[in-house]
């Protein structure tokens, strides 16, 4: 289970709040880092998604982790997260136009659908509202993961690798 996120924002602030906002939840500042801050759900699992400020990277430290700047971070990446969210898709639509962000609802290859919430329209969060949710956890649950992912790699004609046990 992933407790929590971090992902890079031209404005934490206002990023952490907005977040916060969608997970109906609350925002504080991160006390490691100055000038970065919390978006938290305050569920039972401790979500959250922590927001730096961009061009903050983490690096292996002497006895923790520490934060350091790189000016070559691009304004693109691959980090994503996909969240459940209570809230639903016209007030998702509301408040990224309210925000000037790109969201679109996308459906995933006919398995799932999520809402692409694009953060400052460069980082993306896929949003699970409670009408999407069921079918993304119906879909991940373990023995239909199982089926689903031999189907889809013998689609593409990839080997299907062995499962590891507990």
């Amino acid at each position: 289970m992933i407790h929590h996120i971090s992902i890079a924002a031209q404005n934490p602030l206002h990023v952490a709040q907005v977040l916060a906002e969608i997970m109906q939840g609350q925002w504080a500042p991160f006390p490691p880092h100055p000038g970065s801050y919390m978006a938290m759900a305050m569920d039972e699992q401790g979500t959250m998604i922590e927001v730096y400020p961009a061009q903050t990277v983490l690096v292996p430290g002497t006895e923790d982790v520490a934060f350091a700047q790189n000016s070559e971070a691009g304004y693109f990446s691959p980090t994503h997260v996909a969240l459940s969210v209570a809230m639903e898709q016209a007030q998702i639509e509301a408040i990224a136009q309210r925000e000037g962000w790109h969201a679109i609802r996308c459906n995933r290859d006919d398995l799932f659908e999520v809402i692409e919430f694009w953060v400052e329209n460069h980082q993306l969060v896929e949003l699970l509202t409670p009408q999407l949710a069921p079918r993304y956890i119906a879909l991940m649950h373990p023995e239909n993961l199982q089926k689903n992912l031999e189907a889809f790699l013998a689609a593409a004609d990839l080997a299907v690798p062995a499962m590891a046990t507990a």
